[in-house]
């Protein structure tokens, strides 16, 4: 029964992630259009278009989260006697997600790319309302993923098989190697194998999220389209968060 459970579990996150990816999708249409319309002056219209693509955002969020719990549930159920109250299960797991997990669209990297490339219609080169000269702005050309190559076998992710990626600092690594590096510490922190990441990584805290394999594919037609990804790294809201924890 746990088998079936699994099995089952496994074939509604597939279809859930299909629901994201379409979201995405949608999300990136939207992008485009408000572009379109910012060169025609259409203010109005692209303030529109922000707010429906805030609630994509958060529908996506939404989406990750039920994702989560369904994989959650599905690899952690037990036969036991009498029945199971799954609806209670999966509202438990969705809430427990939610409680780990928050969107702010400020600082989400496919939002910050809508309004980046909203405001290099008209300003090109120049650094958005808040952002200073050395601040890293994202254009609607960058990845969102923080690196392309996994830091300890070389592969470009997009070439591996069993991606996952650290809930803390958001790096990308091949699964058995970065199993393999956390364990050979032996008990002491294992700190980030990226140059400057300060970062310690736990193995029950670096995971294939519901967004990850979807954002590869999404790396692999952006490199259709424009050549290699340039990514860009900032660590610097990392190190001031490792700052106040001490």
């Amino acid at each position: 029964m746990a088998s079936r459970m699994n099995s089952v579990a496994m074939t509604l996150q597939s279809d859930n992630e299909s629901l994201i990816s379409d979201i995405r999708k949608t999300m990136i249409m939207f992008k485009d259009i408000a572009v379109d319309l910012e060169a025609d002056n259409q203010s109005q219209m692209v303030k529109e278009l922000e707010v429906g693509f805030v609630q994509l955002l958060e529908t996506t969020g939404d989406c990750m989260n039920f994702s989560s719990a369904i994989e959650s549930v599905g690899k952690g159920y037990e036969p036991k006697e009498g029945l199971t109250d799954f609806k209670k299960l999966f509202d438990d797991e969705i809430e427990r997600q939610k409680a780990t997990t928050s969107i702010v669209p400020e600082k989400d990297p496919l939002f910050r790319q809508f309004t980046a490339a909203i405001w290099n219609v008209n300003h090109a080169g120049q650094p958005m309302p808040g952002e200073e000269e050395e601040d890293i702005i994202v254009t609607s050309t960058q990845s969102n993923l923080l690196n392309i190559t996994c830091p300890l076998s070389g592969k470009p992710i997009t070439a591996l098989s069993d991606p996952v990626r650290s809930m803390d600092c958001k790096h990308i690594y091949g699964k058995k190697v970065i199993m393999q590096y956390i364990k050979a510490t032996k008990g002491q922190q294992a700190k980030c194998p990226i140059t400057g990441c300060p970062k310690i990584l736990r193995a029950d805290r670096v995971v294939c999220d519901p967004l990850l394999r979807i954002e590869i594919e999404e790396m692999k037609a952006l490199s259709k389209q424009s050549g290699p990804t340039n990514v860009i790294e900032d660590f610097t809201d990392l190190n001031e968060e490792e700052e106040e924890s001490e």
